[in-house]
């Protein structure tokens, strides 16, 4: 897998030995927005330092291009936690900000 694209509002994520692009597509998107809720009160929440982990991890999950087989919606929380928010929270910037601005 290719590392994350900048350009096209990717953000790279590991989970143990995997590295993750996240790509915030449409369809990640409405996807994400169908479980959470209207993105822009997603971005409200983060930005009101209110954003949960579970929906930190959703994001994530629905975000996740080229999905490996063998990664599961728990084991990317766990990365997530595990990690810290600090170090996932670059991730987390890119993919609000595609929201918020697009491409």
């Amino acid at each position: 897998m290719s590392g994350a694209n900048a350009l096209r509002g990717e953000a790279e994520l590991r989970v143990g030995d995997l590295r993750l692009v996240l790509r915030p597509s449409f369809a990640a998107l409405v996807a994400a927005e169908e479980e959470l809720g209207p993105l822009f009160a997603l971005v409200e929440r983060a930005a009101d330092g209110r954003l949960k982990i579970g929906e930190l991890t959703a994001l994530f999950w629905h975000c996740v291009r080229d999905r490996p087989e063998a990664l599961t919606r728990e084991r990317l929380g766990e990365a997530v936690v595990g990690q810290g928010l600090a170090a996932v929270t670059p991730a987390l910037r890119m993919l609000l900000g595609q929201i918020l601005q697009g491409r």
